[in-house]
């Protein structure tokens, strides 16, 4: 039987209530907007990291085609906070980290936009530097330009096929509509899926395979 693709108005309720229900959006000033399936979030909140979780609650949503953000960070008593004071916190905390290998990062930090640099040889390091820095207090926004260094592998048929295998392991995903191509060491995906955070799975799957450096996502989503 064919899902049935609610309306606008369903999805913008079904939005709010996910936003209320996620422990991790503390967000009463964010409204929500929708046409045509696409949600356009706005209003304001205290900090980065509740920015980007809600941005990722209304992505949830069954029928959300794509999400607009135009949340504004105002974190409370952070005019006083130079970009200095914000770049020594981020460095503290990455070097108390038993993840980031923070003696290959860069960090700059500009009118509280955090821009990170450097190399690494893992996605899951690159994704974990940023998920620190959404948590600082003071940061409005944080640009990630940490390029993933990947061990070295030759056979492309081989990432491809790990790829593809751990598609089918994953029980949130309909490996069949999913085609993996490799391109040197980026991986192309296309096909369909039907919600967004399936199109988001399908992309964190394709990063954890070695050898993988980029990853072009260009699943469609057909609710």
């Amino acid at each position: 039987m064919a899902k049935i693709i609610p309306s606008d108005s369903e999805i913008q309720r079904n939005v709010l209530d996910e936003l209320d229900w996620d422990p991790e959006v503390e967000a009463p000033d964010v409204g929500v907007e929708v046409d045509d399936g696409v949600v356009t979030l706005n209003g304001h909140v205290a900090n980065h990291a509740i920015k980007v979780a809600a941005e990722r609650a209304a992505q949830r949503v069954h029928g959300v085609r794509a999400v607009a953000s135009d949340i504004v960070v105002r974190a409370p008593g952070a005019d006083g906070r130079t970009d200095t004071d914000i770049a020594l916190a981020i460095a503290d905390r990455f070097e108390w980290s038993d993840v980031i290998p923070h003696e290959q990062l860069r960090i700059t930090v500009e009118d509280g936009v955090v821009t990170l640099g450097g190399s690494v040889g893992w996605r899951y390091e690159s994704l974990e530097a940023e998920q620190l820095v959404r948590t600082i207090h003071g940061v409005v926004d944080v640009v990630n330009d940490i390029a993933v260094v990947p061990p070295q592998v030759t056979d492309e048929a081989e990432i491809a096929g790990e790829i593809e295998r751990a598609f089918r392991r994953h029980a949130e995903l309909d490996a069949q509509n999913i085609e993996v191509q490799i391109v040197g060491s980026v991986v192309v995906l296309r096909g369909t899926v039907s919600s967004w955070s399936e199109r988001e799975e399908a992309e964190s799957v394709a990063w954890r395979s070695p050898g993988t450096k980029h990853v072009e996502n260009e699943i469609r989503i057909e609710p």
